[in-house]
């Protein structure tokens, strides 16, 4: 008996240096050390990549500080489980969740059930969010809104496109109200309100509970085409970037419109993507002037810049985790970066995507649902590429079946489903259904 539990032990002891090997290599790439990591990781066979984490460090610190009270700190322990379980189910989180096998399903297992055309190229997308409602925007100038659900419907009954209406029909509301093409989309987060951005100087915002209503309610007007929007969690206000390097702050209901008091603060270029964080503390923005900005949602004010964040290529777009620790980026340079808010660091790059040096046009880098995976469209191939979130191992490519660049690429924020429109006319979407036991 003894025998045997004395030969249990060096089966334990390697499963446990494993993970401290995994937890050295992680700390090492946080650390910036990433040649010695590379090193270490070949030395013991780390598979899968360690991604970077500051795991080690908080663990160490934990049992420092309760070193000397061993009930203690089994307390805690145990008190912490249930909150660490939560943050692994908010999203991708490195202090916490460096070796979470991935649940939902890889993007290059989606498949598309249905395509809508415009008249003219497809530059702008969106979706609900309660992800049962899609909208696409055009250079047509037309916008159109269609229903999840009777998409699906379509699909199992082997329609794929738009070309028949009836009873049923995807598309619930076509919108005729800019002059010129449609640059971006966002649905109000608990009205029932879509807003848009044109080249025509003109935000909108349409009522789309009222089936014959094709105009907006309320429009604002600027001196420059816009280009990205962003509404606040809770949909009283709203920035707005545009060509101007200056970013607006509109108050939706009153349409006061705010600046930065400080001119200094402000891009030197126009703006290309803008985003608000869940919680309502920031606001992010990029530009082609190559920089990404983190603003005080309250103050408006700029608390931080990465300068030459994608090494002077202009940034295309960026967008927050759910727990608003992290900013992911994509650039020119076809680069799609993973950046740590409170360190002030890029932590993990994600390469492989372009196969050219550099891009033509703008589009956007994204996490899916689950923020297990990062997406991003190869604009010369017209794939899709993918990778782990936090170890950035590259997923199988995804041809996605256009005839022209991905102009605007959206997931849906609570399923397996995301859209995609280029300048082929046409939307795309693709949705991957969950079997049994997956």
């Amino acid at each position: 008996m003894w025998s045997k539990e004395k030969n249990a032990k060096p089966e334990m002891s390697i499963k446990h240096r494993d993970h401290l090997y995994r937890l050295i290599i992680s700390q090492l790439i946080y650390d910036g050390h990433s040649t010695i990591a590379a090193t270490l990781a070949a030395q013991v066979k780390a598979v899968p990549p360690c991604c970077p984490s500051s795991r080690l460090l908080n663990l160490v610190t934990i049992g420092l500080q309760h070193e000397s009270d061993g009930q203690k700190e089994s307390e805690e322990a145990s008190n912490l489980n249930p909150i660490k379980e939560m943050l692994i189910g908010q999203g991708i989180d490195l202090e916490f969740d460096t070796n979470v096998i991935c649940t939902a399903p890889e993007p290059s297992l989606y498949d598309t059930v249905y395509v809508t055309s415009h008249k003219e190229a497809c530059r702008a997308g969106a979706f609900s969010p309660n992800g049962q409602l899609i909208a696409t925007g055009s250079s047509d100038s037309s916008i159109k809104i269609l229903d999840v659900e009777r998409m699906l419907a379509k699909a199992n009954d082997n329609a794929f496109t738009d070309n028949q209406e009836g009873q049923g029909h995807p598309v619930i509301r076509t919108l005729y109200d800019h002059l010129e093409e449609v640059t971006c989309l966002e649905f109000h987060p608990n009205k029932p309100i879509l807003a848009s951005g044109s080249r025509d100087c003109n935000f909108k915002l349409f009522d789309y509970s009222k089936s014959s209503v094709k105009k907006a309610f309320k429009t604002i007007s600027d001196v420059e085409p816009i280009t990205c929007i962003s509404f606040h969690p809770l949909g009283d206000f709203m920035v707005m970037g545009t060509n101007s390097p200056v970013i607006r702050l509109y108050d939706v209901n009153t349409v006061q419109c705010f600046v930065s008091a400080i001119p200094s603060h402000q891009h030197t270029g126009p703006i290309t993507s803008i985003k608000f964080e869940p919680n309502a503390r920031y606001f992010v923005s990029s530009s082609k002037d190559g920089a990404i900005k983190l603003w005080d949602a309250v103050s408006n004010k700029c608390v931080n810049t990465f300068e030459q964040a994608h090494d002077g290529s202009e940034v295309c777009s960026v967008t927050f985790s759910r727990n608003g620790k992290y900013v992911l980026s994509s650039g020119k340079d076809s680069l799609v970066k993973l950046w740590e808010l409170s360190t002030s660091r890029c932590l993990i790059v994600y390469t492989g995507a372009g196969t050219t040096d550099t891009q033509k046009h703008q589009t956007q880098a994204l996490f899916n649902h689950t923020e297990e995976y990062v997406m991003f469209p190869d604009e010369a191939t017209t794939t899709l590429c993918a990778w782990n979130a936090r170890n950035a191992s590259r997923q199988q490519l995804l041809s996605l079946g256009h005839n022209g660049p991905i102009r605007s690429i959206v997931h849906s924020p609570n399923s397996a489903a995301f859209l995609t429109c280029s300048d082929d006319f046409r939307a795309r979407f693709w949705f991957k259904k969950q079997m049994n036991g997956e």
